[in-house]
């Protein structure tokens, strides 16, 4: 710390001439007075003004400080896009983007079926393809189209689930496979829904649960969409896969 005790006639000319000495300015420095002076009268009673002049040390800013301005100084002096920009870009990137692509999936999943009618001893199947967003729709046709579906579609919907691990496999999105053989779920879902309508009347005509054989869980949501709007019965299902079967009760 330097510091230095300065005389002169005057206070200013004291502090003058220690910052000289000192070779700072005034804001660098405190100033202490420890004599103010007196000028006398014809030279007698005069004197000398005395100032103590301390230098003050100047901080460093500290690495918080320098980071944090030029922070500042960045985002002062970024120029960030509107709004309206930054909508426009990400249309740009969801057009750019291509939709990823399941048709390894498909194709895996149609081989795969083919194989399995091969060994079944199916030999004339044909498979047409649709599809509808996320849904896969694969239509089985063959002159052995019964082998196929089974007893009440229980081989058809085996099938299903297989082939349905074979797209997950493969795909590179979420997708849902459908088999249908000769419109067999068409005609299976329209007699679901008459059964439906004829147990409903059961259960309320005997005041007795009636229970159906066990089915997957498509058919039994088809029962249970089939009588959704009626308001005197209620039904549930019962049991655990693949034994779970639904029942119709008459409500009082």
């Amino acid at each position: 710390m330097k510091q230095i005790t300065q005389t002169a006639p005057t206070k200013e000319e004291a502090i003058n001439v220690a910052l000289k000495k000192l070779e700072v300015s005034r804001e660098d420095v405190s100033i202490t007075v420890v004599e103010e002076g007196k000028k006398g009268f014809l030279g007698f009673g005069a004197k000398p003004a005395v100032v103590e002049v301390t230098v003050l040390i100047k901080e460093e800013p500290s690495k918080e400080v320098i980071i944090e301005e030029h922070v500042k100084e960045s985002i002062t002096e970024k120029t960030f896009p509107d709004e309206s920009s930054v909508k426009e870009d990400i249309k740009e990137m969801i057009e750019s983007s291509e939709t990823p692509s399941n048709e390894e999936a498909v194709a895996e999943t149609i081989q795969y079926i083919k194989t399995i009618a091969r060994e079944m001893e199916i030999e004339d199947l044909v498979i047409t393809e649709k599809r509808e967003g996320k849904f896969i729709y694969l239509h089985l046709n063959s002159e052995k189209a019964a082998l196929l579906i089974g007893k009440r579609g229980q081989t058809l919907n085996a099938l299903e689930k297989l082939s349905q691990l074979v797209a997950n496999k493969f795909s590179q999105s979420f997708i849902l496979i459908k088999l249908d053989v000769g419109n067999y779920r068409e005609r299976r879902q329209e007699s679901l829904e008459q059964l439906a309508e004829r147990m409903a009347d059961k259960a309320v005509r005997t005041g007795q649960p009636v229970e159906f054989e066990p089915m997957s869980s498509s058919e039994r949501k088809i029962i249970h969409n089939a009588l959704s709007s009626r308001v005197d019965i209620e039904t549930y299902s019962v049991g655990t896969e693949p034994n779970r079967y639904l029942v119709i009760e008459s409500i009082k």
